[in-house]
């Protein structure tokens, strides 16, 4: 294929592994040519010539969020670019499955994507000193890390919601070992605090529509009118028991998700955070891919601010809500 071509039998071989190296008009004249004569590189027999997997692993706590579809697209898109396939395993909120997937995983892939590690922080150091991890959404100390902050979006957001005259604010929490859900709830708390704003937390471990939905009538029973969510699903829940309650939305009560997951897919459409997931996304499969040859990663700390998303589920608050008896 590189004589009828005329590159170098290299050049074809940079563009099925590494692409991003060559001029994309040659890389469509080899691929075009590989097509014609049905070639299909094989994966295996280049990782044991070169020693590289053509893989890289993703490990995701609940493949079935809403979240995670468009990061595992991006990882997909990325590690493509870069002549890479992924791998994908959902460690069920399970940190005993998420270690025992890292351990198997590892020796087959060129690195991995760890997003929203349930893992406790001494062990996952551990690990990211024997493996190639990139964290997403896990802030550790001494390890590669992508980070989603919504520090200053939730400070918009209060800000934002004491404009609108609320003064009373609930953050309904997700599951307990997630570093999202416990950097959002202490942003929460401490621009409450910083606005003189009363503020009231509730847990909803699960992390399920159900469980918000549940949990809907006691957030508002102690007459809070601003309500953020840890996610879009928690908030899609929460809105779902208001409905049941009659209490409108945003005419008695105003919500804010979070992730910009299910935003378009309420009514009213969901006020939310937004985050460029497919940037963070970029920027962890960049750290494994940039140094092939070491055996771990480097320390870093990459940090992705939100954006508060306004649409119409936020409104005045009104001074004698109907759910108040």
């Amino acid at each position: 294929m590189a004589s009828q071509l005329g590159v170098a039998p290299s050049t074809v071989s940079r563009a099925f592994t590494r692409p991003d190296l060559l001029r994309p008009d040659t890389v469509d004249r080899v691929l075009a040519a590989a097509k014609a004569v049905g070639y299909v590189p094989n994966n295996n027999a280049r990782a044991l010539s070169t020693g590289r997997a053509g893989a890289i692993g993703l490990i995701v706590p609940d493949i079935a969020n809403p979240f995670f579809p468009p990061l595992i697209r991006a990882a997909q898109n990325h590690a493509s670019a870069a002549g890479l396939s992924v791998f994908l395993a959902d460690s069920d909120e399970d940190a005993e499955r998420e270690e025992r997937l890292i351990i198997a995983m590892a020796p087959q892939v060129e690195g991995l994507l760890v997003v929203s590690s349930r893992l406790p922080s001494t062990r996952l150091r551990e690990l990211a000193e024997r493996y190639r991890l990139a964290l997403i959404n896990r802030d550790v100390a001494g390890t590669f890390r992508v980070l989603l902050d919504a520090t200053s979006a939730i400070r918009a957001a209060l800000n934002h919601l004491e404009d609108l005259g609320h003064t009373r604010i609930a953050y309904v929490g997700g599951p307990e070992r997630s570093w999202s859900n416990r950097q959002r709830r202490g942003a929460v708390e401490a621009a409450a605090r910083q606005l003189g704003l009363h503020f009231t937390s509730y847990g909803v471990p699960p992390g399920t529509y159900e469980a918000a939905k549940a949990l809907s009538r006691t957030v508002v029973g102690k007459g809070a009118t601003g309500v953020i969510a840890f996610d879009d699903v928690l908030a899609h829940g929460l809105m779902g028991g208001f409905a049941e309650e009659r209490i409108d939305v945003p005419g008695d009560v105003s919500i804010i998700g979070c992730d910009d997951a299910l935003a378009t897919q309420t009514f009213p459409a969901l006020s939310t955070i937004s985050f460029n997931v497919a940037d963070a996304t970029s920027a962890a499969l960049h750290g494994l891919t940039e140094h092939p040859n070491d055996a771990t990663l480097p320390t870093a700390r990459i940090t992705f601010d939100g954006a508060l998303v306004l649409r119409g589920t936020t409104g005045p608050a009104r001074e004698h809500p109907a759910f108040i008896k």
